[in-house]
């Protein structure tokens, strides 16, 4: 049973230390509305989303209003719309009548991000994966809601780097498609390696072919509540700093699995996962990188950030598989550049590099998220820092990710706003040397050695 100190400790979680649920994302399966009449796909799945969505948002307040506790943000993740299109969409263009379909229907019911304009492309692409890749710059570009991915590796099948070299390009036309905004349209774009199934965080989101019809999957979020938490135990040693990182994030998971019950029985929809990610925001004292710095470093980036973030991330995985019997997505700690304001004030007081990044993915819960860089930037850097982070998803058998915003018209020292959750970034050096003939090559780097588990 619930005692008063619960109650309490929960309120003061919530107003005092932004303790809140992310996200509550419906995944909706697309499969049954396959058609190779363009205009008849189109009709099925705007049909299908604002059927099965149409009490998402309303449902979401309720629970909100009832129980005092924020909920962010309501989306919806749909099945890789490469999968659903093949048949009808024969062009790029084609595939951009579908991403303007889902921005309708994510508009009609109220939603603020919708996910799945996406291809699994780890092994090798279709004609149909290809086509909706070659569109994400104009369909980033014509809609408001809709958020792409695409996983060009894993562990199992290795690396397609002919889709990584194609993804390099993809990024700089999408940042020039959207160059008037800040290059925004590359904010809702990651390239993935070991892509979840039932991820509830943007822009990665998809509903995979493994699930339901529909599902629901909550993301919580409390890197303010972690902090607070750590603040108590100051010069303890790490078995006592483990222990309380342990317990905070039982705590924030206990909160997700209860919105997401309470969700799943008044839509009527079957409960998915929590992912237990501790997600930032631009909010100061909403911050993981203060996390990290509360745990005795003078500012993330120092030596031992990386450690620091091992243990930051394998405690709240602790913590958080024994407060829900199901748990998935990307679940552990996010280190989003823009997102985060201690690790936007560490890039500007030079404590920390897209290099120490890099390395500090190795542990992480996704890879390198919301980074600016100059626009001048070559596809060839860009596919490079794609192979490099696949490399490290592939080799740790790990999700990563790589969300590069190569800002037309910003070069190192200024600054790009994108305004709410994205919050703003420094523009941040890259690597000069090049590797275009690396890229080049074409093919695929095989799976590793202890991929073969069978």
């Amino acid at each position: 049973m619930i005692n008063f100190f619960e109650v309490s400790e929960t309120n003061k979680m919530i107003e005092q230390e932004k303790l809140d649920v992310r996200t509550i994302t419906l995944g909706i399966s697309l499969l049954d509305c396959c058609d190779a009449n363009l205009d008849a796909l189109n009709t099925k799945i705007y049909d299908k989303i604002t059927r099965v969505a149409k009490n998402l948002v309303s449902v979401g307040n309720d629970i909100e209003r009832e129980y005092g506790i924020p909920i962010v943000n309501k989306r919806i993740s749909v099945t890789p719309i490469a999968l659903i299109g093949g048949s009808a969409c024969k062009s790029p263009e084609d595939f951009v009548t579908i991403a303007k379909t889902l921005d309708r229907a994510a508009k009609e019911v109220g939603v603020n991000f919708l996910g799945g304009y996406s291809a699994l492309v780890c092994k090798g692409m279709t004609q149909a994966d290809e086509n909706l890749i070659r569109s994400i710059p104009q369909a980033l570009a014509s809609t408001e809601r809709i958020c792409s991915s695409v996983n060009i590796g894993s562990t199992k099948t290795g690396i397609n780097m002919d889709a990584v070299k194609l993804m390099g390009e993809i990024v700089k036309e999408t940042a020039e498609a959207t160059k008037e905004n800040g290059s925004l349209g590359c904010a809702k774009l990651v390239v993935l390696c070991n892509a979840p199934d039932d991820n509830p965080f943007m822009a990665g989101a998809f509903h995979g072919v493994t699930e339901g019809d529909a599902v629901i999957n909550v993301g919580v979020s409390g890197p303010g509540v972690v902090k607070h938490a750590l603040e108590s135990v100051r010069g303890e040693n790490f078995e006592v700093l483990s222990e309380t990182v342990k317990k905070t994030a039982f705590k924030v998971t206990r909160m997700g699995q209860l919105v997401a019950l309470e969700a799943s029985e008044r839509l009527g929809i079957p409960f998915g996962i929590v992912d237990l990610s501790l997600a930032p925001t631009p909010a100061v004292g909403d911050s993981v990188a203060e996390i990290l710095e509360e745990m005795g470093l003078e500012s993330v980036g120092a030596p031992g950030t990386t450690a620091a973030l091992a243990l930051l991330n394998d405690q709240v995985k602790k913590g958080g598989v024994m407060a829900s019997s199901y748990v998935g997505g990307f679940s552990g700690a996010f280190i989003p550049v823009s997102e985060d304001q201690g690790m936007i004030d560490a890039v500007n007081r030079g404590a920390i590099t897209i290099e120490k990044l890099e390395a500090m993915t190795s542990v992480c819960s996704v890879g390198l998220d919301m980074i600016a860089i100059p626009g001048n930037t070559t596809a060839a850097t860009i596919s490079g820092i794609i192979a490099d982070e696949a490399a490290i998803g592939m080799i740790n058998q790990k999700t990563t990710g790589v969300r590069l915003i190569p800002v037309i018209g910003k070069d190192i020292g200024d600054t790009v706003e994108f305004g709410g959750l994205l919050g703003y970034a420094p523009i941040q050096a890259v690597n000069k040397f090049s590797c275009a003939d690396f890229i080049n090559r074409g093919g695929r780097i095989p799976a590793p050695i202890h991929s073969f588990k069978n």
